[in-house]
């Protein structure tokens, strides 16, 4: 099993940055495919960026160029770098795991088998 906690959320105004930061347990870490979803109420949970274990990545085309998401095995952290913040930005962020080596579903809330509790980003205009 796999437990992610994230934090890093907050207030910021926009043009600002923030840093999330998602802490894992348990085993097989390093070979897990870590992703960043964002949702707000009502809506459709969105991706963000994903890396897998080899350190390649994607990103939506909304966040390219602006965000940077990296992971410190050592550390069992992922981490989302969120600059040029928009008050569109303003959601409720959630790291996954997934297992799967496909690259092509990393895109897709169903093949991550593991979330984290979600942490708050506000950006104000």
């Amino acid at each position: 099993q796999v437990q992610l906690v994230e934090s890093g959320g907050g207030l910021v105004q926009a043009g600002g940055s923030l840093r999330l930061s998602c802490a894992a347990s348990g085993r097989t870490f390093s070979r897990y495919t870590m992703g960043w979803f964002r949702q707000a109420p009502g809506k459709e949970r969105d991706f963000v960026a994903a890396i897998n274990w080899s350190g390649g990545t994607i990103y939506a085309d909304s966040v390219k160029g602006r965000f940077i998401i990296s992971r410190d095995d050592a550390k069992s952290t992922v981490y989302l770098q969120m600059n040029s913040l928009k008050p569109e930005d303003k959601d409720v962020y959630n790291c996954a795991a997934t297992s799967s080596p496909y690259s092509g579903t990393f895109y897709y809330t169903e093949t991550y088998g593991y979330w984290g509790q979600g942490t708050q980003v506000t950006v104000s205009p």
